[in-house]
């Protein structure tokens, strides 16, 4: 509890007009009632506090953060100096959800024409009371989704290295849209962007992510979606810790690419997440995973060597064809000629051909007419001589001589000549043929 040690001096009325008829004093300077009201606030008794450490910052003479617990939340700022004695105490820097207690006062800063006032409790001393809440929670949650198999899910999503549209969940006026539209502008990514602008920091950020994801994912012709902003501190990002936001890009068919705060920044959207990105420069780049400016390059360069190279071989062609087309000109005339030639020298042959076997026909006709005349000769002189011969020799085996000369030849009826005694007893009838006729006979027996 807060006790108030003493009364501050109450400020002086204006000398201008206040609200009529108003039951309340006044009207005050602003300066002066805000100065009373430090004077107040600084009366308050000096107290010790516990809670989750969340938004620390440090400016060039101050440290700022908050404290936090289920049901409050308070600013708390410290000094430099008294900051650092802090630290030396602990052993080190406190982080982000850690359970502290801190010692200190209520403090208040007036503000001025040209700068805000603001409330703050002046830090005095720290300790740290272990790890806060929030983590620890966070951790609990990490490891349900990782037991129920959630955070692989993304990761085994296919991503088109050229995707044809984009989805963008960003806060409309955020530094992440600039950097986003910056980051494709260098890949020279020329597809379509579909923006679903939502709170990216509070406890309305995390359902309205879910519901621009919904609709993105129900558009078919987002091939991936980015979610991105800024860094921030644990209680900035909390959102993107959010269980049913996890749940619902854990479940989604189209890959979710998560940006959320910096290179020390982790949250559990980035580990159900298919990537995680440390800026949303790098956001863009790993939804586009070819840089299209370099590849147009790379392929006019082809293009023009491919162009180059098919200039080059159609030259050799034709220059080939050409000197083709000349050769078969040439070769005709060669081979014509060498036919012309060799005709020439076979007309040539054939009439030597000729003229020397009319030569030897001449000839051969000359011998042969030669030994035809021979032999003409020769038969007309020595083939009746031999006929004379031949007749002699015919007459001195003719059977009629035998006959002349005394015997007969017996033959039987059927005109078959009977050689011996034995075959003219089997026969009945014979006949006896003499040099002068034939006589019948009877063998008896």
């Amino acid at each position: 509890m807060l006790h108030r040690m003493s009364a501050p001096s109450s400020p002086t009325p204006s000398a201008g007009a206040g609200i009529p008829d108003s039951p309340l004093p006044g009207p005050y300077p602003v300066g002066e009632y805000a100065a009373a009201l430090r004077r107040r606030l600084r009366d308050f008794a000096r107290v010790q506090l516990m809670g989750e450490l969340v938004n620390l910052r440090a400016a060039r003479a101050r440290v700022y953060f908050e404290l936090r617990d289920a049901t409050g939340a308070i600013s708390c700022a410290a000094w430099r100096t008294d900051w650092e004695a802090i630290l030396a105490r602990a052993g080190g820097a406190p982080t982000e959800g850690m359970q502290v207690v801190v010692a200190g006062g209520c403090d208040y800063y007036p503000g001025s024409a040209t700068s805000s006032p603001a409330f703050s409790f002046a830090v005095a001393d720290l300790r740290v009371a272990g790890e806060g809440d929030l983590l620890a929670r966070i951790d609990r949650l990490r490891k349900q989704l990782d037991g129920e198999g959630l955070l692989e899910r993304q990761r085994r999503l296919p991503r088109p290295q050229l995707p044809r549209s984009i989805g963008v969940i960003t806060g409309e006026t955020g530094k992440a849209r600039d950097d986003v539209l910056a980051a494709l502008a260098r890949r020279g990514w020329a597809g379509r962007l579909v923006w679903a602008f939502a709170p990216v920091q509070d406890r309305h950020a995390a359902p309205a992510i879910v519901r621009a994801l919904g609709e993105l994912a129900s558009a078919a012709e987002v091939d991936v979606v980015i979610v991105a902003r800024g860094g921030g501190s644990l209680a900035d990002l909390l959102c993107f810790c959010d269980e049913t936001l996890c749940r619902t890009v854990a479940l989604l068919g189209v890959p979710v690419i998560a940006s959320v705060g910096h290179h020390t920044d982790r949250t559990l959207l980035d580990d159900v997440a298919a990537v995680s990105c440390s800026t949303p420069t790098h956001a863009a780049e790993a939804a586009v995973g070819i840089d299209c400016r370099r590849a147009r390059v790379a392929q006019a360069d082809a293009a023009r060597r491919l162009r180059d190279h098919g200039r080059r071989a159609l030259l050799s062609r034709a220059r080939l064809l050409a000197g083709l087309s000349r050769a078969p000109a040439a070769h005709l005339d060669r081979q014509r000629g060498r036919l012309h030639q060799q005709l020439r020298e076979m007309r040539a042959g054939s009439r030597r051909r000729i003229d020397t076997e009319l030569g030897l026909t001449g000839r051969r006709a000359l011998v042969l007419a030669r030994k035809a005349s021979s032999s003409l000769r020769d038969c007309r002189e020595r083939r009746p001589r031999e006929l004379a011969q031949l007749a002699l020799v015919l007459a001195g085996h003719d059977p009629q001589r035998t006959l002349e000369r005394g015997y007969a030849l017996v033959i039987s009826a059927q005109g078959r000549a009977i050689a011996s005694a034995e075959d003219a007893r089997r026969e009945q009838e014979l006949r006896l043929r003499f040099a002068d006729g034939e006589v019948p006979a009877r063998v008896r027996r």
